[in-house]
């Protein structure tokens, strides 16, 4: 008894100042690092898009040279999904796991701060290429050969960069399996875990079978460069096609581990502002992994174009139709959650909302680009571009910012500034809307996508393009305000911090009988607050 009580004053010495976050092995401290790189990412990738932006301003040549304009797309991509995306998940899974299950903290809290401290200089790595002979990478996000092989010096650095990524990324999802197969509370069943937790569970998973993937054509496409092999070469008997298919086998699973955090947030937030329990618990479950699952059989369709076979586009399309069947159980039992609920529209909701309307907008055009033979009109063009971002912005990261309100008073003690969050929202839909809908318009009269010029007749919609992406790139300004006004200070955060719905996630986990579902009580502020 004596050795156990000296060893837990040992552990309960905290280093404080800088040794506080550069040898944590805190969950929560960890989580923080997360989100705050997370944010900072999020503004560096957002400057590039503003460069991008500015360029499509008006037709012609006017700030940058188009070397330069490829490397913004190709760095803004990998910063936004590898440096703002991921690490943001990571961030809220670190911080909210343990606490749902039940566990002191993650299963291996040192690996835990090696996976963070990885990211920092995998980052450094990546833009430092701006600096050396030949630029940064400009051969797409993709890194599609020839294209990316006759980069300058910074390709071996991008190179290591996304292996470096792709191990962070490994070690964080086996973590966070470990923590929940072994460290959950007694009773909590695989069925009674909150949505959150199935989600991340399921995106480690993914992630474990998807990162290796990527770190192989990665390493080809060097090997191709610096060791005299040919995998992507035609002279050599390769082929440039063989990377897009391996690329893609990698690259559609990560969109679902991109989107399914996402789900899982808002899986949270609406039964507590509809103030019932979720809808079809089991079925969202299901659905989430029939996704994961089928995500693996669909990476064909970002290459309608390169001369497959009939019968594989054909089984492209159908695999593509298939898992828009899951992802529309989600939507229906959200919709389903909301019904008749006693809904209050504080920040989270009104993200969770937003997730929901436009989320679904983006998967309906992706339907249609699923569709073989139109995709031939789609393909490499402004539709895509449109497509793709309405699935990532108002789908993931109005998601990542709805969880941030939503668990901003549990991490902080403070309440935030409801007045501001609202402002953020607000502002973040109109200039999200008014940035990428138009896209959809100019990417069908045929402006291809990825280029620093072009035609006259796309000039009115490009200005009103740039007009949104600067104003939602100045919205999320209001973000730093809230966070930062919240960590100092504001009315102290009650312990059932959304009135008594706070509650509903854990005290509800098995659903009701069927008969309690047919006169849903109607619960008021009020009676909740009681």
């Amino acid at each position: 008894m004596g050795e156990a009580v000296i060893h837990e004053d040992h552990h309960d010495h905290k280093p404080t100042g800088i040794g506080r976050w550069l040898f944590s092995t805190n969950h929560k401290d960890i989580g923080t690092m997360y989100l705050v790189f997370s944010l900072i990412m999020f503004f560096i990738g957002g400057a590039m898009a503003m460069v991008i932006r500015a360029e499509l301003f008006q037709p012609g040549l006017q700030f940058v040279d188009p070397q330069f304009y490829n490397s913004m797309t190709t760095v803004h991509a990998l910063v936004m999904i590898f440096g703002a995306v991921m690490p943001a998940g990571v961030g809220l899974a670190n911080w909210m796991i343990p606490m749902m299950i039940g566990a002191p903290d993650m299963a291996m809290p040192r690996m835990n701060n090696m996976s963070f401290w990885i990211l920092p200089f995998a980052f450094t790595l990546l833009l430092s290429t701006f600096f050396m002979q030949g630029g940064a990478p400009a051969g797409g996000w993709t890194m599609y050969p020839p294209l990316v092989l006759q980069l300058g010096d910074g390709f071996p650095f991008l190179i290591f960069a996304v292996h470096f990524l792709g191990i962070s990324s490994i070690m964080g999802a086996i973590n966070i399996i470990a923590t929940v197969f072994n460290m959950r509370a007694p009773g909590m069943t695989f069925m009674r875990l909150p949505l959150f937790v199935w989600t991340w569970i399921i995106t480690a998973f993914l992630l474990i079978a998807a990162m290796p993937v990527l770190a192989g054509a990665v390493t080809m496409l060097l090997t191709d460069r610096f060791f005299g092999t040919a995998f992507f070469d035609a002279a050599g008997g390769g082929d440039p096609v063989l990377f897009q298919h391996i690329f893609w086998f990698f690259g559609h699973p990560e969109v679902y581990i991109l989107v399914l955090p996402s789900f899982g947030i808002i899986s949270q937030i609406i039964p507590t502002f509809a103030r019932k329990p979720l809808f079809g618990y089991a079925s969202m479950v299901y659905a989430t992994a029939s996704i994961a699952f089928l995500s693996f059989f669909v990476w064909a369709h970002h290459m309608f174009t390169v001369g497959m076979p009939l019968a594989g586009e054909l089984f492209f399309m159908y695999a593509t139709m298939a898992i828009a069947v899951p992802t529309g159980v989600k939507v229906f039992n959200w919709t389903a959650t909301m019904w008749r609920g006693s809904m209050t529209f504080e920040t989270p909701m009104l993200f969770a909302i937003g997730v929901l309307f436009m989320f679904t907008l983006g998967g309906f055009s992706g339907l249609m680009m699923g569709i073989t033979p139109v995709d031939f009109q789609y393909h490499d063009t402004y539709f895509i571009v449109a497509h793709f971002h309405y699935v990532l912005v108002p789908g993931i990261v109005f998601g990542i910012l709805g969880g941030v309100y939503y668990w901003l008073p549990k991490w902080t003690g403070h309440m935030y500034d409801e007045t501001l969050g609202k402002w953020h929202f607000w502002a973040s839909t109109i200039s999200v809307n008014v940035l990428f809908f138009p896209m959809h318009f100019i990417g069908l009269a045929g402006m291809p996508r990825r280029i620093p010029d072009y035609s006259t007749q796309f000039t009115d919609w490009n200005m009103i393009i740039s007009i949104g992406g600067f104003g939602f790139g100045l919205s999320q300004l209001f973000l730093v305000w809230v966070v930062i006004k919240c960590i100092r200070g504001g009315k102290k955060a009650s312990n059932e911090v959304w009135e008594g719905a706070q509650g509903l996630e854990f005290t509800l986990p098995s659903p009701p009988p069927f008969h309690s579902f047919t006169t849903p009580p109607i619960v008021t502020n009020a009676t909740a607050h009681s």
